[in-house]
């Protein structure tokens, strides 16, 4: 009989190939683990995760096999990101962000096939989206994927008000990203941006700026309340030259490949999600054996025996599995194949599903924490790391309210749900 992996925790029916890809993940917990206080303490992506990741070959987890990657899929991107967040929440969202880049290729492949392009679109995209997956793949590039800006809109989501100017040779990269992870860490940062010469979202263009681009420089320090050591310091970009081939302008090339992804706008947004139940997973762990390891001097018996202890388990594992039951059910409606439910029925679940398995997950980590009393309650130990990083989960991408305020608009007014948008679709100037 093969040992259980932490992967299958959340999806027991793991495939051969699924459980293959999944044992290197489980082959490196014991090194994430080991980092991560330090990591925690010291609000830095370990030096060494990179390599780590790249000998393991996992930065290449979600690239097809025909540009060196493992050929692995959203479960295994969600599974992944779920066991790393048992040992360390920040390294799982900064893996998450490295592999969400895969679907700035993926789709736009995928677009092609559908016939979204013209004909005369087509090499450019195609070249664009191949370089980015070999890059992942075959090169073992570390990447950073920069959409969010701290300017934000009523009737959407994401914002994108940075601005891409074209120049001969190449386009000039003006504005500040307030949210992706690995700044100054990774090898490239994608750089979602409008394109000044056309209005609205196709507009939007996608442009490769390598770390040591003149004019690229990280935003800030991050001193938010958890996931600290994700290098999340945003990007600033002033009068940043990129050349002509690493980027991906076409008129609706980025907005066309975004009606590929099954669920939200870029698609596996699921595997964030799947971050927090991890970290909740691990607290749990680690509550449980510490209460049941500790003894009362009187009776000798475990303190998680006493009621209130039994009654916070209760409580803690009936929270566990609920998020595991909405993770599961999104990562379901996302991945399976034929698909189960149209895409506006998809997205309309995610609204919901993202917050509920927030939610959850931070009344596990709550739980852990009343559990193990005073003496645990420490800054940077497995209670500390897990409260303040489900915290994030709380207000990450959207609050649970915003998702069913969503949804609820969208029952009764028919109104759709705006994934992104630039300045010129708000009926602004630049």
């Amino acid at each position: 009989m093969t040992d259980k992996l932490t992967a299958e925790y959340l999806l027991p029916d793991l495939s051969d190939a699924e459980r293959s890809r999944l044992a290197r993940v489980e082959s490196i917990l014991p090194a994430v683990a080991a980092a991560a206080e330090e990591a925690d303490a010291t609000a830095k992506f370990p030096e060494g995760h990179a390599k780590l990741f790249a000998d393991a070959g996992l930065l290449g987890l979600v690239v097809p096999e025909e540009y060196g990657g493992l050929g692995g899929g959203l479960r295994d991107l969600a599974a992944t990101t779920y066991a790393l967040g048992t040992v360390c929440g920040s390294t799982a969202l900064s893996f998450f962000f490295h592999c969400s880049a895969s679907s700035r290729g993926l789709l736009p492949l995928a677009a092609i096939d559908a016939g979204l392009y013209d004909e005369a679109d087509v090499p450019e995209i195609r070249a664009f989206a191949e370089k980015v997956l070999t890059r992942m793949g075959t090169g073992q590039n570390l990447m950073g994927n920069f959409a969010s800006e701290a300017v934000k809109a009523s009737n959407a989501n994401v914002l994108i008000s940075t601005t891409a100017t074209k120049v001969d040779g190449g386009w000039v990269l003006n504005g500040e990203k307030s949210f992706g992870c690995l700044s100054g860490t990774a090898d490239y940062y994608l750089v979602t941006a409008a394109r000044d010469d056309v209005a609205g979202i196709d507009g939007l263009g996608l442009f490769l700026v390598a770390r040591d681009s003149e004019g690229a420089r990280p935003r800030a320090a991050w001193r938010g309340l958890g996931m600290r050591a994700s290098d999340n310091f945003g990007l600033v970009l002033e009068n940043c030259f990129v050349p002509e081939g690493e980027a991906l302008a076409v008129p609706g090339g980025f907005t066309n490949a975004t009606k590929m992804s099954r669920g939200s706008w870029v698609g596996n947004q699921v595997a964030i999600a799947a971050i927090y139940a991890g970290v909740a997973r691990g607290v749990w762990e680690y509550a449980l054996t510490r209460t049941m390891g500790a003894k009362f001097a009187d009776t000798g018996k475990p303190i998680a025996s006493s009621p209130m202890h039994q009654v916070l388990i209760g409580d803690g594992e009936a929270a566990l599995g609920e998020a595991h039951l909405w993770l599961r059910r999104q990562i379901e409606l996302e991945a399976s194949e034929p698909p189960i439910l149209p895409k506006e029925d998809v997205v309309a679940s995610w609204r919901l599903a993202k917050g509920a398995i927030c939610e959850h997950s931070f009344t596990v980590a709550t739980s852990a924490l009343k559990m193990c009393g005073t003496s645990g309650a420490l800054m940077e130990n497995e209670i500390g790391r897990a409260v303040r990083d489900t915290a994030m989960g709380l207000v990450q991408a959207f609050p649970a309210e915003r998702g069913r305020l969503d949804l609820a608009k969208t029952i009764v007014e028919q109104e759709g749900w705006a994934g992104l948008t630039t300045r010129d679709s708000m009926g602004g100037t630049r």
